[in-house]
């Protein structure tokens, strides 16, 4: 018994500052910058993520394409970092825990920026969901946000005449090839479907056409597309086809004449993984806004995008639901008064 209460007061005099002013020790006897090393390295270790992810390799389950369609979340990793940093306040991670945010920021705080007004062109884009049982409801809708161009994707036959019919008065002009279609304010000349369906692909398959618009501000060539589905499971992502098909859209977005160019599609993809890179390679993607769209329920990721050359996409958003398992995404574009050369993209 009297050994044991020497043992105890012995731990607790442990546990007292040191004569001298030293500091003090945790239960284990661990100084406060020996503590919490593994929050600083899973801080550093986000903020990598952050700044690098193409150090991610694709080479097994697409690994890399996967964290890329989540990257902004990232930053939840950081709160809840601090949060448990907070709890000890270990100096070796309270250091360390600015990296990620730090990172953040630069990545992606500039998209929190507010609508900067005024553009040339309004456009919308939505996947209307091939089961959609409301298409009157669904283009009523769109056409209340007031949009130069409204692009849908999973057009069907029976929902086709509705859609045509609802946008009638307030967008006259339109174009459909396969289950992709275009509607516009003003006119479009020079329609023709965009071979963009993967290799793998044997039954009839059409997602892409091109258009030109016949805007105030001058012609524009408009490409809708939707590209292949992704899927995520226990192997990773699965995404050839939808790399494949986006591959083969950079070519004929390449290969186009005309010097301004809009992408509107469902392109099952974020602007910042690696399979989109034919098409972000080549064109401006919005400068503001998140504009979660998928799925509708409850959006973590923007896959459904508006994407311009020669033109600044500025703030993206989301519109109300519809009875689609995908967001409306609105997007305003500023066309440049000097157009660049066919083929290039200035990067916002």
């Amino acid at each position: 018994m009297v050994g044991g209460a020497a043992v105890r007061g012995a731990r607790r005099r442990s546990a007292r500052p040191e004569a001298g002013g030293g500091t003090k020790r945790d239960r284990r006897g661990r100084p406060p910058w020996r503590r919490g090393r593994v929050l600083a390295v899973l801080a550093v270790l986000t903020a990598g993520l952050m700044a690098f992810p193409g150090a991610v390799p694709n080479s097994v389950g697409r690994l890399g394409s996967l964290l890329e369609t989540f990257l902004p979340w990232l930053g939840l990793v950081t709160v809840v970092l601090f949060l448990l940093a907070l709890r000890r306040r270990p100096v070796i991670a309270l250091v360390a825990l600015p990296l990620p945010a730090v990172a953040w920021t630069l990545l992606f705080a500039g998209l929190l920026g507010s609508d900067p007004g005024r553009a040339d062109l309004v456009v919308t884009q939505h996947n209307v969901s091939d089961e959609n049982a409301d298409p009157a409801g669904t283009a009523r809708a769109l056409a209340r946000a007031e949009p130069d161009l409204i692009a849908l994707e999973e057009l069907v036959s029976p929902a086709l005449p509705v859609y045509a019919r609802t946008l009638a008065a307030t967008h006259p002009h339109h174009a459909v090839r396969g289950t992709v279609g275009l509607w516009s304010r003003h006119p479009l000349s020079d329609v023709r479907t965009v071979d963009i369906k993967p290799r793998g692909i044997t039954e009839g398959w059409s997602r892409g056409l091109r258009a030109v618009a016949r805007t105030p501000h001058g012609d524009v060539a408009v490409y809708v597309a939707h590209l292949p589905s992704v899927r995520v499971g226990a192997s990773g992502l699965a995404s050839s086809w939808r790399d494949e098909s986006a591959e083969l859209l950079g070519r004929a977005i390449a290969a186009e004449g005309r010097s301004t160019v809009l992408l509107l599609g469902d392109l099952n993809g974020t602007v910042d993984d690696r399979g989109l890179a034919p098409l972000t390679s080549r064109l401006n993607t919005p400068e503001r806004g998140f504009a979660f769209s998928f799925p509708a329920s409850f959006p973590v990721a923007r896959i459904d995008q508006v994407m311009a050359r020669a033109a600044t996409v500025g703030h993206i958003r989301t519109l109300p639901a519809t009875g689609s398992d995908h967001l409306p995404v609105s997007a305003g574009i500023t066309l440049d008064r000097e157009p660049a050369e066919a083929g290039s993209a200035r990067r916002p």
